[in-house]
């Protein structure tokens, strides 16, 4: 086994010029310009409080959380899975990345201990917003979204379609439209940034096991109709894809089956950006080293001015 498992090659049904994403060779080795630059970190952590906990990290000072501040120096860091109660954020927020002033959380209310985003930043927003404004769809504090002097950037947890697909008619043909409009709806204002955990492997590069997960939750057709539909053909960009074409790189793995140092993962972790956006964007990529949650970091540096 590998001690960097994600630069293997790990799929059922690769194509001759499928390659394996190496964040150590395949990252920019500088942004073209320091100059207006905005890096954005966006990570599930599947529970917040675990997630630190899983390393005995509970205090600010050597967290996995200031760890990657450290290493990565990021304005913006979006949050989703942080599984936390309203009453429990105050607390949190003290023990966490001190040196960020500006924090924004949305907790469930319909089920307790249960989805959750937050959006944390260095960069006094605007303004910010919570959920799609839709009483249907927001009980479950999915949605954070901060505006920006030039764009809007949307931290969102796509809800999941469970494991017997009890909630894909939800996801696909409710869900997925209401939060496309409300992206359009922005999009009227600003350039928009999506980033999160958007519960889909949109392709088959982006699953280990194409064939075998036809009807598990992620990779439906369904769902990948809807995300085709909803989001890439009313024109948002993946800007991973749109990068590295033909590299396999996979942001999450399943805690059941040691899937990850096997690196038999899924993509499912995205940062999509208007149309308007996509030559500013510098640098696209994932942070599979960084563990602590079933999903690694991925990352964003963008040029907010040409």
């Amino acid at each position: 086994k590998s001690a960097s498992p994600w630069t293997l090659l790990r799929h059922k049904k690769p194509k001759p010029d499928w390659i394996a994403y190496d964040p150590s060779t395949m990252r920019p080795s500088s942004p073209p310009s320091e100059k207006n630059l905005v890096k954005v970190i966006s990570w599930n952590v599947n529970g917040l409080r675990a997630c630190m906990k899983r390393k005995n990290e509970l205090e600010e000072e050597g967290s996995v959380l200031a760890r990657l501040a450290n290493s990565e120096d990021f304005d913006v860091l979006c949050l989703q899975e942080t599984k936390l109660q309203e009453k429990d954020v105050e607390a949190i927020k003290q023990k966490i990345l001190g040196g960020y002033s500006n924090s924004f959380w949305t907790c469930s209310s319909s089920k307790l201990g249960y989805s959750g985003c937050a959006l944390i930043s260095r960069i006094k927003p605007v303004s910010v917003t919570y959920g799609l404004g839709i009483s249907q769809h927001d009980g479950e504090g999915r949605v954070v979204t901060a505006e920006f002097d030039t764009f809007f950037l949307v931290s969102v947890y796509v809800p999941n379609s469970g494991q017997r697909l009890e909630r894909l008619t939800y996801r696909t043909t409710e869900w997925d439209p209401a939060f496309s409009t409300y992206l359009l709806e922005l999009e009227k204002r600003k350039p928009v940034i999506v980033t999160g955990d958007l519960n889909c492997a949109h392709e088959e590069i982006d699953i280990y096991d194409p064939d075998g997960n036809k009807r598990s939750a992620g990779f439906t057709c369904e769902e990948r109709t809807s995300f085709q539909t909803n989001f890439i053909d009313k024109g948002l960009v993946d800007t991973f894809r749109k990068q590295h074409p033909l590299a396999v790189g996979f942001t999450y793995w399943s805690y059941r089956s040691n899937a990850r140092p096997q690196n038999k993962g899924w993509r499912l972790d995205y940062f999509l950006v208007s149309q308007g956006l996509v030559s500013n964007v510098a640098d696209s990529y994932v942070l599979p080293q960084l563990d602590g949650s079933d999903h690694c970091p991925i990352g964003l540096i963008i040029q907010t001015e040409q």
